[in-house]
Parts: structure tokens; C-alpha cells; sequence
């Protein structure tokens, strides 16, 4: 788990907009369009980027229809630290 969030929030080209996401969904669950409107970002690059989560096992879907929600899976949960270590990193750079 380490791994991926270093490549995916530090790595990789939209690691604010993914820990944004991560923030948003720790407040409460919700589906993509949602999500655009709370962080205001395309709804097309939100969908990028939960993909991006789901297949990195930082989120899981509910539902496969277009209102589909998301979660943070249990996985991240116990990797919480690690996440808030690789943020805190990401604002001193």
C-alpha cells in the first residue's frame, strides 16, 4: 500500500486532485459527479482518478451504475498513517 500512494499522489501527474478525493470520500461516501462538484474538478478527470483508486485498492465502488458510490476500502483504512505521512510530505515540496 505504500507504494501505490507514493506513486499515486507523488508520482504521478493529479496527486492532489486523488488526495482531495481520498478527503472528500473520508467525510462520506459518494458517487462521481458528486465528487466533481465537491472538489470541482471534471467529472470526466474525477472518473479518471477513481479508476486510477480502485485499481491501486485505496477505494471500492458500490454499484455499477452511473450513480455508483465510492468508499475507502478497509486496506487504506490501516495504511491511514502511511497516507497522511506521504501528504505531509507532498506539502513541503
Amino acid at each position: 500500500m505504500e507504494k501505490a500512494l507514493w506513486y499515486l499522489l507523488v508520482g504521478t501527474r493529479g496527486g492532489k486532485n486523488r488526495v482531495r478525493i481520498i478527503r472528500s470520500l473520508d467525510e462520506r461516501p459518494r458517487n462521481a459527479n458528486q465528487l466533481a462538484e465537491a472538489i470541482d474538478v471534471d467529472y470526466n478527470t474525477v472518473r479518471h482518478h477513481l479508476e486510477m483508486l480502485v485499481e491501486h485498492n485505496i477505494l471500492e465502488k458500490g454499484g455499477e451504475d452511473y450513480g455508483a458510490m465510492y468508499f475507502l476500502t478497509d486496506q487504506f483504512e490501516h495504511n491511514r498513517e502511511t497516507f497522511e505521512n506521504v501528504t505531509e510530505h507532498m506539502e513541503e515540496t
